[in-house]
């Protein structure tokens, strides 16, 4: 029987698929730690990682019967993708469960953000002073603005149905221009970087964490972006230059910033913590009980399908 070696101690109710086909090895304690997984993954065929560590080439030469590497998740920036390939070992993602999930709390924060709900909120609930005036305290209007979205792929494509019902307008920023069919059901006007930068109310980031998109937006970008602009990422932390972003809010270059992502997650800037016009959570786009067995549904359909031939979520 094949063995799957889990890093993290997942409730088991989402892998009831690979019961019986597969040996399934799961940590006592909550995860797996890397010295761990060396000593373990000697033998074992597929690998379910967890985020705690990367898994790296002292990993990958640990195992020497490993044929899959089935990530938790549709960002894959925890394993060293290209060394896997090397050694003849596929990888695969998630990225079909994560998609609605993190849209959904994207655009709350979006909201959040926008309409200063997480401001009033700890506000209110320090007993801080609020300005209830008509013209105190006032956020700013999503209906009627324009999002920016920066790679409108499945879950940049989320975001933007749910944008266009509550009236905004749509650009995006990719590689290539989507096809027409694509573009006309969220009204989406394709443009440049810097288009999108200057024209966008909102700004929202779906790209995954790469050479390419490292500090993507930085001080140029701030500097090109309109003054009652507001900033969302729930992608990877590496697409924001973080002292740029602390500038940017600090001196009004930008309006406000919506993050579910960090640089160096778990850790957070003391800076950000303590403006009053950035929102912040912890990475929680997939945070709900149905995302976390949906996503593990996945994972365990890659394996079985993986080993018996069917279509897998490869991205090696």
């Amino acid at each position: 029987m094949k063995k799957v070696l889990m890093g993290h101690n997942f409730v088991k109710e989402g892998f009831a698929s690979l019961e019986g086909k597969f040996e399934l090895i799961y940590p006592e304690d909550k995860l797996f730690k890397k010295e761990e997984i060396i000593e373990r993954i000697s033998d074992v065929d597929a690998f379910v990682p967890n985020f705690s560590f990367r898994t790296d080439a002292e990993i990958i030469d640990a195992a020497h019967n490993l044929k899959l590497i089935a990530n938790y998740g549709v960002g894959y920036d925890n394993i060293d993708v290209e060394y896997a390939a090397e050694k003849g070992i596929t990888v695969t993602n998630a990225p079909q469960s994560v998609l609605e999930p993190t849209a959904e709390l994207c655009f709350a924060i979006m909201i959040a953000t926008a309409r200063k709900v997480a401001y009033y909120n700890h506000k209110l609930h320090n007993g801080i002073r609020l300005d209830w005036g008509l013209y105190g305290d006032l956020g700013v209007p999503l209906y009627g603005q324009t999002l920016g979205i920066y790679g409108m792929g499945r879950i940049g494509q989320a975001v933007a149905r749910r944008a266009v019902a509550s009236g905004m307008k749509i650009i995006y920023h990719n590689r290539h221009a989507l096809p027409k069919e694509i573009e006309d059901k969220y009204d989406a006007r394709f443009v440049d970087f810097d288009t999108l930068l200057k024209e966008s109310d909102v700004l929202s980031l779906h790209a995954p964490s790469t050479d390419e998109t490292y500090h993507l937006i930085g001080e140029t970008e701030f500097g090109k972006m309109k003054e009652t602009a507001i900033l969302i990422n729930t992608a990877r932390g590496t697409l924001v230059d973080t002292q740029a972003l602390v500038k940017a809010l600090k001196t009004g270059q930008i309006y406000a910033a919506g993050l579910d992502v960090y640089e160096n997650e778990p850790k957070i800037p003391q800076e950000l913590i303590e403006l009053d016009n950035v929102v912040l959570s912890p990475h929680a786009g997939t945070k709900t009980y149905a995302a976390r067995l949906d996503m593990q549904h996945e994972v365990a359909k890659n394996i079985i399908n993986f080993f018996e031939g069917g279509k897998i979520d490869k991205v090696n």
